[in-house]
């Protein structure tokens, strides 16, 4: 298994700014440690035990903290788990199952076994939505919706997997903070938290390389239940016109939703996420 980090400085530095994220949820969660065969994975769960479940995946090069801004609203009526993807820099295992393959679901059965769950809706940004899709189609009876931002596997990628490559190609004075604002499609002067977040990742951290798999018409066709898309018209890394459009055209119940002038970082959909999943 490859390093997920440059060195161990880098995991510490990395690992340190996280916990200091979670010192800072807004909201009362437990933090779960879910034995699969990938390894520990970390869960946070928030709100009430008997709502509906609620599982977000977050995208490549980030963890649960993504999901700050959202989780105070939708943990009033569900019960939500913020899940760490294995081989990225939160709090699971480094392990990095192969994408061209059934391992990723495998994991997640892990999970669900883990949380004593049978069937939830999904909240999928990026990676975490191509591994929401894979998921879906592979266990369609333990997805009740999905809904997904800015989702890898139905539009093509405009470069190899997600960051690095692009950063390489736009750039090689490595300006990190100015490359992830062109690659999230962020601000400077607005967003400046969130980027100096993206430049410590990517100063430490290695993300996976290579292109996610796209979802055939057949597999995105067999997807019955409910599920919303939403992408950045100027998205960076993926297609998002085609992937509204394959989106529209294949998915017998989806809605999609093209947001202009926003990129691949997708923010303030609380409440229309929030609006899908009590429908």
């Amino acid at each position: 298994m490859n390093a997920i980090y440059k060195s161990e400085a880098g995991r510490a530095a990395i690992q340190d700014h996280y916990r200091e994220a979670l010192r800072q949820w807004p909201v009362p969660a437990e933090q779960l440690h879910i034995p699969t065969r990938e390894g520990e994975t970390f869960v946070l769960a928030s709100g009430p035990r008997e709502a509906p479940p609620v599982i977000l995946l977050h995208g490549s090069g980030s963890n649960s903290s993504t999901w700050r801004g959202d989780i105070a609203t939708w943990a009033r009526d569900f019960r939500v788990y913020a899940v760490d993807m294995v081989g990225e820099p939160g709090g699971s295992a480094e392990s990095r199952p192969a994408l061209d393959s059934d391992a990723l679901a495998l994991w997640m059965d892990d999970v669900l076994a883990g949380l004593n769950v049978s069937s939830a809706a999904f909240v999928g940004m990026s990676l975490g939505g191509w591994t929401a899709l894979d998921y879906a189609i592979r266990r369609p009876d333990r997805v009740a919706k999905l809904a997904l931002y800015c989702p890898g596997g139905i539009g093509k990628q405009r470069f190899g997997w997600i960051f690095k490559n692009l950063v390489d190609h736009l750039f090689s004075n490595h300006d990190l903070r100015r490359s992830a604002a062109i690659v999230t499609g962020l601000n400077l002067a607005e967003h400046g938290e969130i980027l100096d977040d993206v430049t410590l990742t990517f100063t430490h951290f290695n993300p996976r390389t290579g292109k996610l798999p796209i979802f055939t018409d057949a597999q995105l066709s067999g997807l019955k239940m409910p599920v919303l898309v939403i992408v950045g018209a100027e998205d960076a890394m993926f297609k998002s016109a085609e992937t509204a459009s394959r989106a529209e055209k294949l998915i017998p119940n989806a809605t999609t939703r093209v947001l202009p002038g926003v990129g691949h970082a997708i923010l303030a959909q609380t409440d229309a996420v929030l609006e899908f999943l009590r429908k």
